[in-house]
């Protein structure tokens, strides 16, 4: 974790152009199943068959990707996660370059979620599996849980970058963290 003065700037190259592409696309492959193509529908099987994808070519560039992609730079191990949370606890509000150690949970959340999403969808269309309802209502928690954490991970964003005077969305767009 990286430290500083509160009263100086500063600006950090932090997501490629991967990173982005792949969050921004994610999102909007989510919010289009969540919100908008119709459930069992070719253009939603599409959209999530897309996701999955997204997620897989993401994990491969958290091994191969640039330093911050990578995710050896922040695997929230338990030391990592303690950390940060007594940072936290005492008041203190790390500014870290790259992914918080919370931060990197919500992150592995939500991919093991899509992933789920991509493999109870998939099997859904399946002859062995078509209309169970077990498989159903499995593949709709799993999607009612991602929207919960969608919410709270979009809350987080919004809140941590108030707390640690970053624009995180910005920077999501840009690549560049910009601390004030």
């Amino acid at each position: 974790m990286s430290m500083f003065n509160q009263t100086d700037t500063r600006r950090e190259k932090v997501w490629d152009p991967f990173v982005r592409m792949f969050h921004w696309t994610l999102v909007s492959c989510v919010m289009l199943n969540l919100f908008i193509l119709e459930e069992g529908k070719l253009a939603h099987r599409w959209s999530g068959y897309i996701a999955t994808g997204l997620v897989l070519a993401r994990i491969v560039w958290g091994f191969i990707g640039s330093k911050h992609a990578r995710f050896a730079s922040f695997f929230p191990t338990p030391s990592r996660l303690g950390a940060h949370l007594s940072a936290v606890k005492t008041g203190e509000h790390p500014q870290v370059i790259g992914h918080n150690p919370l931060g990197a949970l919500m992150m592995f959340a939500l991919m093991g979620l899509v992933l789920s999403l991509g493999v109870t969808g998939y099997m859904m269309g399946m002859d062995a599996y078509y209309e169970e309802d077990w498989l159903i209502d499995i593949h709709g928690t799993i999607a009612n849980t991602l929207m919960a954490l969608v919410g709270l991970h979009a809350l987080a964003a919004i809140v941590m970058s108030r707390v640690e005077r970053v624009n995180l969305v910005r920077a999501m767009i840009t690549g560049v963290k910009e601390w004030r």
